[in-house]
């Protein structure tokens, strides 16, 4: 029986862990995330929901030095430090004919025809959903005591033939740095707007 935790309000320190007080890192402390950690965050992760569970990310983890080289090699100078410095660097791709796996990830229909003839559909959902499944994996490694550093300022083409050569199938979305983050890295939280600012309920 699936326990339902609709009704079971985070505590305070876990949203802060989360979102209030998570930030932005561009610079690491000396300390190692384990392939057991990255485990961890991926377990996590793939549990959140995606459009008929289409699990599009292709994930690549630049963890030695010369994966990190090598990314930082396709970043624009400002991010080659956040790269190089970081333990662990996710690059968050996905795959264009992810429709190809749905008959075991989406078995209660024939989805995998629902895509089918159709590139252009198949990667704007593709982009769309890798991009949740980057933004669960923050918050993932956030809920596992890490922090991260979230960095578009590279070029996806470089990327893509860096790291998904194997695959041209496979696409860059974007990438980001996770470890314990170096607190003397971080400047003044930028301002977040009010409710009324950016929403409305009709």
């Amino acid at each position: 029986m699936t326990k339902q935790f609709h009704d079971q309000k985070l505590s305070d320190a876990a949203l802060a862990q989360l979102f209030n007080e998570a930030r932005s890192y561009n610079d690491w402390l000396d300390k190692d995330v384990s392939d057991e950690q990255l485990v961890a965050i991926y377990d996590l992760m793939k549990m959140a929901p995606t459009s008929a569970n289409m699990q599009p990310a292709r994930i690549v983890w630049a963890k030695s030095d010369e994966a990190k080289q090598k990314l930082a090699d396709c970043a624009m100078d400002d991010n080659k430090p956040k790269i190089q410095n970081a333990p662990v660097v996710a690059i968050i791709g996905y795959d264009i004919d992810f429709h190809e796996e749905l008959p075991w990830l989406f078995p209660h229909t024939d989805a995998k025809s629902w895509f089918e003839g159709d590139e252009t559909g198949r990667e704007e959902g593709a982009f769309r959903n890798s991009a949740l499944q980057g933004a669960y994996l923050m918050l993932a490694a956030r809920a596992l005591g890490l922090d991260c550093g979230p960095m578009s300022g590279f070029d996806p083409e470089a990327v893509n033939e860096a790291f998904f050569a194997d695959n041209t199938r496979h696409r860059t979305n974007f990438i980001c740095a996770i470890g314990y983050g170096d607190p003397a890295s971080i400047f003044g939280r930028s301002p977040r707007p009010d409710f009324k600012k950016f929403n409305r309920v009709v």
